[in-house]
């Protein structure tokens, strides 16, 4: 029994003819009807499909809470003080950041921005919401200057976009870009052509057709050592949101990026399978078109396309960005407490002692650790 999203994007071929990937991902994973992350996917424990830093237990929010701290400081502590969170998920990160009681709490709005509605639905259950006319300061609309005695903080509020403003922000987005769909091309006899998908009786196959000329430029451009049958993705979703996200920032603001991330020609030197990978239950999932709207579909980031829209400013393994912002520290103070607690074996003491294992998890060099924070 094919998926909803299968059987609606064979009827689709079927009328209009092949279709590009990254039309056919964006139903996969975002459609209404039988995407993925619409109909229950998501980042989280035993019921999730995969795990990201911030289900890994409380200290990765307590790291990014430091850092939203110092950069509020940086800013000079405006009131209100807007953190924009984009690919929220559930709220985790969120209320995990505010359980640290960070010191820009009193200023602090902070905006859940999450496209999937099933997920948005769990933002009441983890977080106090509010309106969102509240996450933003009321500006006199003579002279343009912000309203005194806005509510105090902390506020959150829920959206399905980023929201219209003009900064200083933060953008935060933790394992979003790799989850925006993208196309691909494949090298062929020194040429590139474009993965478009197909039906062929009941069941999705790949159909390779020339690239467009300027995109096949671009191509050439980024991975000019390609070998014939390289394929590399093409992400001008992820760029798109980055030029949304650094206008939301403003010329003041931050913008943060956690990912998996490569170059396109790192990725073009490696079989597919490596950095376009699918996931179900914590586990691999199967074929990319064989289960559309039943699986994640990620793909590492090719920060030199990123960078066409503007070069980060930092790019920092995530272990080397966790220290930066204090998560030594953090880990010895639980050390000392469950030393002190661990014959009581009270909920504190627990507590400690889990933060020293997140920690191993989240500086691993193998798996979380190896993430890269790119910030402009």
């Amino acid at each position: 029994m094919p998926s909803p999203v299968l059987a609606a994007v064979a009827a689709d071929i079927r009328r209009h003819g092949p279709l590009p990937l990254d039309r056919v991902l964006d139903r996969a994973l975002y459609g209404p009807e039988g995407g993925f992350y619409e109909a229950g996917g998501r980042a989280g424990g035993r019921d999730g499909d995969f795990l990201t830093s911030p289900e890994v237990g409380a200290l990765f929010g307590a790291v990014v809470a430091r850092f939203l701290d110092a950069t509020w400081r940086d800013l000079g502590s405006p009131d209100p003080y807007v953190v924009v969170e984009a690919g929220a998920g559930p709220g985790t990160l969120a209320r995990t950041v505010l359980a640290a009681e960070p010191a820009c709490a009193p200023a602090l709005r902070y905006v859940l921005v999450e496209r999937s509605a099933a997920q948005r639905a769990r933002h009441a259950a983890a977080l106090p919401l509010e309106e969102p006319a509240l996450a933003f300061a009321p500006v006199d609309r003579d002279t343009e200057v912000p309203v005194p005695e806005a509510p105090r903080g902390p506020i959150c509020v829920s959206l399905a976009d980023l929201p219209r403003i003009t900064g200083p922000a933060v953008v935060v987005a933790n394992e979003l870009l790799d989850n925006l769909p993208f196309a691909l091309a494949e090298r062929r006899a020194g040429d590139w052509s474009e993965v478009r998908v197909d039906v062929e009786g009941d069941a999705l196959c790949e159909l390779l057709v020339p690239l467009d000329p300027d995109r096949a430029a671009l191509a050439s451009r980024l991975a000019p050592n390609a070998p014939g049958g390289a394929r590399i993705p093409l992400q001008a979703a992820a760029g798109d949101w980055l030029r949304d996200a650094l206008a939301v920032a403003g010329p003041r603001g931050r913008v943060v990026a956690i990912d998996y991330a490569a170059t396109t020609a790192d990725l073009a030197s490696r079989p597919q399978d490596e950095w376009l990978r699918t996931y179900r239950g914590h586990a691999r999932g199967g074929p990319l078109l064989e289960g559309l709207g039943t699986q994640d579909v990620t793909c590492e980031v090719a920060v030199d396309q990123l960078a066409l829209v503007r070069p980060p400013g930092s790019d920092l393994g995530q272990a080397d960005w966790l220290r930066r912002w204090g998560i030594d520290g953090l880990v010895e103070a639980a050390r000392a407490e469950w030393a002190a607690r661990a014959h009581v074996a009270d909920l504190a003491a627990v507590a400690a002692r889990s933060r020293v294992a997140e920690a191993a998890a989240l500086l691993d060099p193998a798996g979380l650790g190896a993430f890269r924070v790119l910030e402009w």
